[in-house]
Order: structure tokens, then C-alpha cells, then sequence
């Protein structure tokens, strides 16, 4: 097994997410099976109880792991379903290492940081990395490494410490350490400053670790005389330094480091470069290209509650990027803080309400993710009534799917005090229950958690078309409540349809309102799936009818269609050789993070 670990210096956000993504990729496309671990050093268990402001998404796999965002990125750029055992946290260590302790497996020893919380770093490391990830059997070939935080965080310490010592029991041949670093233009003097980078590989040498490449973000490319100062100082070939600059969007970064010839270097180190194959990144260059020269707008409104950080709808952003970039549009996000568009709003801050409203009603499509808690509710129940009385394609998501659901029953069946038991426990008439298997009393790791199968009722509706018409589909789940099951034949009476139900039948997955250009809630969370190249079935009936071609994509054949062999196609672009397109597509404006 090979270890590649990417570590950050000077400041946070400098996108060792996107680098370890990126690496990831190129290594694969050079012939590698690859695999990679996120290393957070926060005493949470996992990212489930921990602020979407704060931190970002909360991303769900497979297994129903709580986990960072940047496994999403993972995930998206490399094509592979990961587990909760790749992402480690301070939390999870300790937890491991106290219950081996209650349990006498350190009897008569005294239990320190060293050794046995660095061994237990390390015996993860190997377990994790063993773990297929590509749908093949046998471990893969290499491991990427992402070591959240920055050099010198005193929380870090017990990790950099494990890979210290890591690096020293796979050999030097097994183990390339990347190290991401800034290199600031001042203004003043216009030159790129050096010094920032060669303290953080000071103390990262002080912590027992040498750097074999230098990847140093900055706004412009690195003036050779920069690269030759940083080589000197830092003691790492010149070309092993790399500059991650700034671009039109982060699809550009793996071509970057592929023209830096990055992979050569890591394949150097790695003493992989008799077998590796030259990277075939062509049809990424070529989709890079395209991306560019979008032009044509689609225009989606996005409400949510955590709208002031735009990381915690990371995935709904993502999922959406492909959606449109498969149908050829721009994609232009407007992002609405739900509060804004209640009648609160209009008293305390009028403008804000005007300039919501606004957003809203020029939109092409809006979408409502999910979320917990009252704060922004009202708002999100006057965007689904807005899209359903003016034939606006809406798509909900999770509490989104509920609250049209809410909607629907106030305005259209008759209830006015129809509520959510999440948002009003004492409503007469709830439309939204707990559910009999959730936990009250606990919250982390308590809620019904990643892939579930969800079987269609039949094929007239446009999700089940959407997906091919295919019997059934796993999607991932993240939710505590879920629509009530006693209403169903009432709300089925007036109109509302439920295309998409558990194994049971009594579970509701998929909500549908069919005389409606496009109004679809669903329980689970279809973003966490899509992937560049086979967008969200989803996202992708949003943006067709957000931009009027809902039936040419409902016609296409491309979208996950059932092949005689059982497994799904991937969506082709029009024109192009028919190999899937693996390319991860963000229009971000000239921003790497």
C-alpha cells in the first residue's frame, strides 16, 4: 500500500480538499486503484451534531456515516463510495482507545497519547486504506491522506505525531507527503512572499515530518526565482514545487498539477513510475474547456436556513452544477435566506423582504434542501406555494419534501392548522410525525441514516421516469421525521400523489404533484449521489424543466437507463465519443477552495 498525505500550513482554505481530490484523480487515471481517509482533528465523534454555519454540510455515504464535506469531494472527483471508517476524528480515537481501556485490553499499563493513541491512529490508517471503495474486491493501490487543520494546532499534534512515525514504518518508498501552503502577493511591493511557507515547513520538520512536494497556492504562477528561494530553504527539489493558482473554476486544478508534471514527482517518491500509466485526462480538459463557454442561463432559486455560508448546501451546489452543465446551461444560484420571505420580515426589515421576493419570483426553479429546527419554516411552506401556484418546477428535499407536504394540506385539503410534530409537537392535524425507531433522548447518530431503497408505485410519474423507469432505487437518508402515513389517503384524494414508498408501503419516499410542470419532493437526499457525468435523475428534471426541456430529458436514454446487464449507463454529453464522461464540473468565479 501506498500513502499519500496532504497537509496544510499558514492559514485554513487553502483547499487541501480539492488537492487531496485531485490527486486522487490523476493517480487513478494513471492506472491506480485509489482510496482516501479525512483526518479531522475535532473531539466530535463524527460531523452529526456539529453546525452547517459553523462547518459546512454534513455529508451521509452509504454505511449512514455523519462525515465532512471534503469525503463529498472525494467522492465526486474519484467516483468511489467511501465509508464512516475513512473519516477519522480526535473523538472516534479516543473512544476506541477508552473502551479498549474499560474493557482490561491495557491492563497494568498506563494509557498515554504515546503510545497508544498514535498506535490507534496508525491501526486505522491501515484498516481504512484496506477497504475497497471502487466496487472491486482486494484493497486498493493508494491511499490519500488529507490532515484537516494547519500545522501548529495543538489539537493536530497527537496525528502529526502517528504519520510521523507511520511515515517511518512503511519506509520512504510508501509515503509522499504533500504540503499545501500560501504564498501572499502584497500589494504594496506586488512581489510573492516566501517566508509564510518556509516557517510552516519549519515547524512541520519540527514535528518530525519533511515535506517531498510543495504545492503553494497563490493568485498567479510561481516566478522562478520564488520556486528556486523555496527550494533552498525548504530543502525540496525544484521540480517538486507546484502552484496551485487561481482559475475559472476548481475543474482546471488536476490539469494544473498534471501540466506541473505533480504526478511525476509523487510517482518518483512512491517508486511507482515503471508502472503507472500516463494520465488520460483528455476528456477532463476537453469538459474544462466547455464549461467555460456556458452561456445559456438557468436560473434556480435555492431557500434554505443556513444560506450565510454557502458550504453547508455543498452537495445541492454540486448536484445542480451537473444537472446543468449535462443540459448544456449556466447555472446562476440565487440563494434566499427563508426568513426573509416571511411576513416577519416585511415589518423588521423591509428590504430585505423585497429583495427575497424578488429572487423568488424571477426564478426559473426553486429548490428547498432540508434542515432542522422553526427558524425559516413559514418561508420555505411561501416558496413551495408560490411554486405550486404559479407552475414554478420546484424541487424539495428532505424537510423541503415535508414542508410542501404542509403546504399542500393548509391550502389545498382544507387544514389551516396542518403542521409539522417536529415544528408544532401539539398541531391537531399532523401532517409530519417522528418516527417510531428515532431516538428523543440522543442525537448524534440517531436518525435514519444512508442508503435506503425506495420502490415506485408505478411508471406514469415523472420521477420513476426519471429513473428509467426502473422497480426501485437506493438513495441516502438523513431524518428523524417523515410524513404521516394516516393522512396519506386523504392528501392521495385531493391530488397529491406518492410515486415512491419504502418496503413497506408505509414509509413516504417520493412526493409528486401531477398536474404540475414539475413539483417533486423527496425524503432522502438525492445530491449526495450525483456525480459529473451522471447527474442527480432529480436535479437533472429540475434544471430540464427549469429551462423547458423537461421532455427531451425525459425521453433521453442516457439517463440512467437499465442495461441488459443490470447496471446503469452514465449521461453522454451530445456528440461526444461514447466513453462516461468522470469530470467533476464547479463554475465557481475564479475561486479554488
Amino acid at each position: 500500500m501506498k500513502y499519500v498525505v496532504v497537509s496544510g500550513g499558514v492559514v485554513s482554505g487553502l483547499g487541501k480538499g480539492v488537492t487531496a481530490s485531485s490527486i486522487g484523480l490523476i493517480l487513478k487515471s494513471c492506472g491506480f486503484r485509489v482510496t482516501a481517509i479525512k483526518i479531522d482533528p475535532y473531539l466530535n465523534i463524527d460531523a452529526g451534531t456539529m453546525s452547517p454555519i459553523e462547518h459546512g454540510e454534513v455529508y451521509v455515504l452509504d454505511d449512514g456515516g455523519e462525515v465532512d464535506l471534503d469525503l463529498g469531494n472525494y467522492e465526486r472527483f474519484m467516483d468511489i463510495k467511501l465509508t464512516r471508517e475513512n473519516n477519522i476524528t480526535t473523538g472516534k480515537v479516543y473512544k476506541h482507545v477508552l473502551e479498549k481501556e474499560r474493557r482490561g485490553d491495557y491492563l497494568g499499563k498506563t494509557v498515554q497519547v504515546v503510545p497508544h493513541i498514535t498506535d490507534a491512529i496508525q491501526e486505522w490508517i491501515e484498516r481504512a486504506a484496506k477497504i475497497p471503495v471502487d466496487g472491486q474486491s482486494g484493497p486498493p493501490d493508494v491511499c490519500v491522506i488529507e490532515l484537516g487543520g494547519t500545522i501548529g494546532d495543538i489539537e493536530s499534534m497527537p496525528f502529526i505525531e502517528a504519520l510521523g512515525q507511520f511515515s517511518y514504518r512503511v519506509g520512504s518508498e510508501n509515503f509522499c507527503l504533500i504540503h499545501v501552503s500560501l504564498v501572499p502577493v502584497l500589494n504594496v511591493v506586488g512581489e510573492q512572499k516566501t517566508k509564510p511557507t518556509q516557517h510552516s515547513v519549519k515547524d512541520l520538520r519540527g514535528l518530525g515530518l519533511s515535506p517531498n512536494i510543495l504545492a503553494c497556492r497563490s493568485t498567479k504562477p510561481l516566478e522562478d526565482t520564488v520556486k528556486a528561494k523555496l527550494s533552498q530553504f525548504c530543502q525540496v527539489p525544484m521540480e517538486n514545487i507546484v502552484t496551485l493558482f487561481d482559475c475559472p473554476n476548481i475543474w482546471h486544478i488536476p490539469l494544473l498539477l498534471k501540466e506541473q508534471k505533480a504526478h511525476e514527482a509523487i510517482l518518483r517518491v512512491l517508486n511507482l513510475t515503471g508502472i503507472a500509466k500516463e494520465p488520460a485526462l483528455e476528456e477532463w480538459s476537453l469538459m474544462a474547456k466547455m464549461s467555460d463557454k456556458l452561456h445559456v442561463p438557468v436560473r434556480i432559486a435555492v431557500v434554505g436556513k443556513y444560506t450565510e455560508l454557502l458550504d453547508s448546501y455543498l452537495s445541492i451546489h454540486k448536484a445542480l452544477l451537473h444537472a446543468s452543465v449535462a443540459r448544456r446551461k449556466k447555472l446562476v444560484i440565487d440563494w434566499i435566506s427563508a426568513s426573509d420571505l416571511e411576513q416577519g420580515a416585511k415589518k423588521e426589515n423591509p428590504d430585505a423582504y423585497k429583495a427575497a421576493w424578488k429572487l423568488l419570483r424571477g426564478a426559473d426553479g426553486i429548490l428547498v434542501p432540508g434542515g432542522f429546527g422553526n427558524r425559516g419554516v413559514e418561508g420555505k411552506i411561501l416558496a413551495a406555494k408560490h411554486a405550486r401556484e404559479n407552475k414554478v418546477p420546484y424541487l424539495g428535499i428532505c424537510l423541503g419534501m415535508q414542508l410542501a407536504v404542509v403546504e399542500y394540506a393548509r391550502n389545498v385539503v382544507g387544514l389551516p392548522d396542518a403542521n409539522s410534530a417536529e415544528l408544532d409537537p401539539n398541531t391537531k392535524n399532523p401532517c409530519v410525525i417522528f418516527m417510531p425507531e428515532g431516538s428523543k433522548t440522543h442525537m448524534g447518530g440517531t436518525m435514519r441514516l444512508g442508503s435506503r431503497r425506495s420502490y415506485f408505485q408505478s411508471k406514469d410519474s415523472k420521477a420513476a421516469k426519471l429513473y428509467g423507469n426502473r422497480s426501485f432505487v437506493d438513495e441516502r437518508h438523513r431524518h428523524r421525521y417523515e410524513v404521516n402515513p394516516a393522512m396519506v389517503p386523504r392528501f392521495e384524494s385531493s391530488g397529491l400523489t406518492f410515486p415512491g414508498k419504502d418496503e413497506t408501503g408505509q414509509r413516504m419516499e417520493i412526493v409528486e404533484l401531477p398536474n404540475h410542470p414539475y413539483y417533486v419532493g423527496a425524503q432522502f437526499h438525492p445530491e449526495y449521489k450525483s456525480r459529473p457525468g451522471k447527474p442527480s435523475p432529480l436535479f437533472l428534471g429540475l434544471i430540464g424543466a427549469a429551462s423547458g426541456e423537461l421532455e427531451i430529458v425525459l425521453q433521453q436514454s442516457g439517463v440512467s437507463r437499465p442495461q441488459s446487464n443490470g447496471k446503469l449507463e452514465r449521461v453522454y454529453w451530445k456528440g461526444a465519443p461514447k466513453k462516461p464522461v468522470s469530470v467533476v464540473y464547479s463554475l465557481c468565479d475564479r475561486v479554488y477552495s
